[in-house]
């Protein structure tokens, strides 16, 4: 078995293990990085850190009392596991709808849906593990002003 290691933005580093039919590969995120949500996150597989060409999955932290910034995935599906806090989730047109998850919820978010997550907590970070039809992960990402469909 061959084993590389790599550096990818500086925040990941991929181990390789090569079986003659394709190669697995581990990414270990070393540093967080800013989304365009404004929100800290670890890559995690992507098209950067692992050659991935259909799928991104990565760590993503909402600070005690945080928010992303308005936004929305153009023309890509997201899968989310929320594996601490209690997080609302303000979406639709104006960002008049939402929903509050827990700790332990998978949540489905449509392709093109406005969305923001609100960490509920005032004092506790809440983490989930964000998987998109995207290899690339932040690509997608466009800012969203629910002010207007609002008026």
């Amino acid at each position: 078995m061959k084993e590389d290691r790599e550096n990818f933005h500086g925040t990941s580093k991929a181990a390789r293990s090569s079986s003659g039919s394709g190669d697995i590969v581990t990414v270990r995120p070393s540093d967080e990085v800013l989304s365009r949500q404004k929100l800290p996150y670890f890559v995690g597989v992507s098209e950067a850190t692992a050659g991935a060409r259909g799928i991104s999955m990565n760590l993503i932290v909402i600070p005690p009392g945080g928010a992303a910034q308005p936004h929305l995935h153009r023309g890509y599906e997201t899968a989310v596991y929320l594996l601490q806090g209690r997080v609302e989730t303000r979406f639709g047109p104006g960002l008049r709808k939402s929903i509050i998850n827990q700790a332990g919820d998978f949540i489905f978010i449509p392709a093109n849906l406005p969305h923001q997550p609100v960490n509920l907590s005032a004092t506790e970070p809440a983490r989930a593990i964000v998987a998109r039809n995207d290899p690339n992960e932040q690509e997608s990402v466009v800012p969203y002003d629910p002010k207007m469909e609002r008026e």
